[in-house]
This record gives structure tokens, C-alpha cells and sequence, in this order.
């Protein structure tokens, strides 16, 4: 029982109807090997950018779909509900373009077909091991050596870290607590490494990697923005990025449920079918009105940023919202399942244990707490507008 949606165009619907006939058509098997035997899918990304849908949020004069974010969660979504590691793919890659997207001088902007096309994959470095929720502890450093900048360091839980074509990459460039300044880093620059991918709980079909700065020579025309921008840069990329994560949270929360109900129509149990009775069916129940409560709330925010006003507290909001809600539902669905869902045999386990890192990356939900709680303690507009 896929999602019901309301598109704003017949072109956005139709779009949305392809990439569901895609994920079920050939991600949804393809994704059971891949998680299983712990493998990058990196021609999946080549294919959804032939698609178009790594650009689909940005101008169509850069290569991108020229459509709304309303329309791009949905996708996210759509894919998610099948394969979660493609689908923070897909918001990772967006968020590793945001920053030249945004800031780019128009020479710098000649390189973005290319990324929102899906030839070249990108990666996103902000946190380091000891600067994770605060990014402005970090210690890698970039130093100016006449028209180059020279990077040393190591960049922690990298996302595609060891396969993507470029990388987004945060670093200190004075002593300053916010001197931190932000580069496009080619996969190809001497003295650029990647550690041995991370062994993880869930998303095992997404490389996540410590990628190492060993005197990384990047030219000056690889930075973007002034010296001092990249916190700037960083944090107006996090917003949209917590959009992503959590539509991506909403899918998967959506395919458990389309499990679990799927598996309480079959199963019998005492002469009828398991969603027959009450209390399974009023486990079900909570997840319908969990997943939906976590999508209406995600677009809401969505909706926000396509009319260009503030958005930062509903975004926090919505991943704060989507990735408990997530985590509730895959417990839930294994519950429905009962021994079923335990083994491997059903994708539900997995989804369970893919649920839990999103209520950690892109700021953890207690980070999400602390913005949604500073927001309140500052505004007070209560503002009324229209359309």
C-alpha cells in the first residue's frame, strides 16, 4: 500500500509514478544483495543521474530539474522506501553540490552539469572525530601557499568517502573559531586517502569512510566563497540536508509499513487474519498516522523553502519528527512480523537497524532539540501570510 500523493503538476506526478515504477522494478531486489554483501552501488548513481534526478532541486541553466523541493522529498522518499542507502545518497550528493550551487563564481559553475548529471559523485567533509555536533572544534587545516591552499587532517563518517569523484570539504584556515573556509577537492588529489570503510550497523550498502589530508594541494580557484564562508556555507547547506534526511526516513518508514501490512493481510491466526485483531490492528494504525504525521510535516518545511522564507526550525523539526517516527515504525514492523521479522528472511530487521543512524547524522535529534528550542526562545513574530 504505496503512499498516496497529491502532486502540484501532471509532470510532477508523472515523474514521481517513474521513479516508484524504478525502485520497485529494479531497487528493491537489487538492494537485498547489496546490503547484504556490504557493496557500493556506484552504477545505480550513474543511472538515476541519466534520470536527472541528482539535479532535480536545481536551476535547469545548471544542469539541474528546475523543480520544487515538494516534488524532490517525494522522490527521496519513493526511492527510500525500498533502498535507504540510495536514498542518502541522493540527499548526500545534493548537499555536496549545495555549496557550488550557491557560492560558485560562474567559472566555478562550468563544473556543475557534470555533478548533477551523475558522472561525477560527490562527498561531503564536515566532521571530524572529536567535531561532530560542533563542527567549529575542527582541526583540519588548510594553508595558503602562494595560488594554492595545502590541506592537512582527517575528515570522519564520509558518505561515499573511497568512491565519490569529489569532495566537499570543510577546513580551518585561521585561528579564528569560525575561521573555516570550504574547497572542492577532486578524489584524485595526491595525498588524498581513504580509510577502510566502517563496518556499520545498518545502510551497509552506503561506503562510509575517514578520508585523510595528507598535504592536499587544492588551487585557490577551488574555494568557495571568501576565507571564512565555510561555516556559512556549511550551515546553510544543513537545512536542506535535514529536508533530505528526512524524507529519506519517512520512506523508509513507509515501506515498513507497506511490509507490515502486507504481512497482517496473509497471516492467520486464531481462524482470521492477523489485522483483524485489535491490538495488531491498532499497532498499524499508530504507524499509518506516525508516517504520515512525520510527511505532512517534512512538506510543510519543504513548501517553506520553495517560497524562499525561513525554514530552519521547521527543518529541524521535520528530521526530529521523521527519524523518531522512523525508528517507531521499524521497531513496530518487526514487532507485527513477530518471528518473521527477526530473520533475514523479511526486510523489516533491516530497516529497523537502518532507521536508528538517522536519528544521529545530519545533527543528531538532540541537536534538533536545541535549535528548535533556541528558535523559540528568540521569535515570537507569529506571522500570517499568503500566497
Amino acid at each position: 500500500m504505496p503512499a498516496d500523493r497529491h502532486l502540484p503538476s501532471e509532470e510532477a506526478a508523472d515523474l514521481v509514478r517513474l521513479v516508484r515504477q524504478v525502485a520497485q522494478d529494479d531497487l528493491r531486489d537489487r538492494s537485498v544483495e547489496a546490503e547484504a554483501t556490504e557493496t557500493f552501488p556506484r552504477d545505480v548513481f550513474a543511472s538515476l543521474g541519466e534520470m536527472g534526478l541528482l539535479g532535480l532541486p536545481y536551476p535547469e541553466e545548471v544542469g539541474g530539474g528546475g523543480l520544487s523541493y515538494e516534488v524532490y522529498l517525494q522522490v527521496l522518499e519513493e526511492i527510500s522506501s525500498v533502498w535507504a542507502s540510495v536514498g542518502v545518497g541522493v540527499s548526500v550528493h545534493g548537499l555536496a553540490c549545495f555549496g557550488l550551487a550557491t557560492r560558485g563564481t560562474p567559472e566555478q559553475l562550468a563544473w556543475l552539469p557534470e555533478m548533477l548529471g551523475g558522472t561525477q559523485l560527490g562527498a561531503y567533509c564536515l566532521s571530524e572525530a572529536h567535531a561532530g555536533s560542533d563542527p567549529a572544534a575542527m582541526r583540519t587545516r588548510a594553508r595558503r601557499e602562494g595560488d594554492d591552499y595545502v590541506i592537512d587532517g582527517a575528515k570522519a563518517w564520509t558518505t561515499h568517502g573511497g568512491h565519490a569523484d569529489f569532495y566537499k570539504v570543510m577546513a580551518r584556515t585561521s585561528d579564528d573559531r569560525n575561521g573555516i573556509s570550504c574547497f572542492l577537492v577532486p578524489a584524485d588529489a595526491e595525498g588524498l586517502s581513504a580509510d577502510p570503510p566502517e563496518h556499520k550497523m545498518g545502510l551497509t550498502g552506503s561506503a562510509t569512510a575517514t578520508m585523510r589530508f595528507d598535504g592536499v594541494r587544492v588551487p585557490v580557484e577551488r574555494r568557495l566563497g571568501e576565507e571564512g564562508d565555510g561555516l556559512r556555507i556549511a550551515l546553510a547547506g544543513l537545512d536542506s540536508g535535514r529536508l533530505g534526511i528526512a524524507a529519506v526516513a519517512v520512506g523508509l518508514a513507509q515501506g515498513a509499513l507497506d511490509r507490515a501490512v502486507a504481512y497482517a493481510r496473509e497471516r492467520e491466526t486464531f481462524g482470521s487474519a492477523i489485522i483483524d485483531h485489535q491490538g495488531l490492528a491498532f499497532v498499524l494504525a499508530d504507524m499509518e498516522a506516525a508516517v504520515q504525521s512525520a510527511r505532512q510535516t517534512t512538506l510543510h518545511a519543504a513548501r517553506l523553502r520553495d517560497l524562499g522564507r525561513p525554514f530552519g526550525r521547521e527543518a529541524s523539526i521535520a528530521k526530529l519528527v521523521a527519524t523518531d517516527n522512523a525508528m517507531k515504525v521499524t521497531t513496530d514492523a518487526v514487532q507485527v512480523l513477530g518471528g518473521a521479522g527477526y530473520t533475514k528472511d523479511f526486510p523489516v530487521e533491516r530497516y529497523m537497524r537502518e532507521a536508528k543512524v538517522m536519528q544521529i547524522f545530519e545533527g543528531t535529534n538532540q541537536i534538533q532539540r536545541m535549535v528548535v528550542s533556541r528558535s523559540l526562545k528568540k521569535d515570537d513574530s507569529g506571522a500570517i501570510t499568503h500566497a
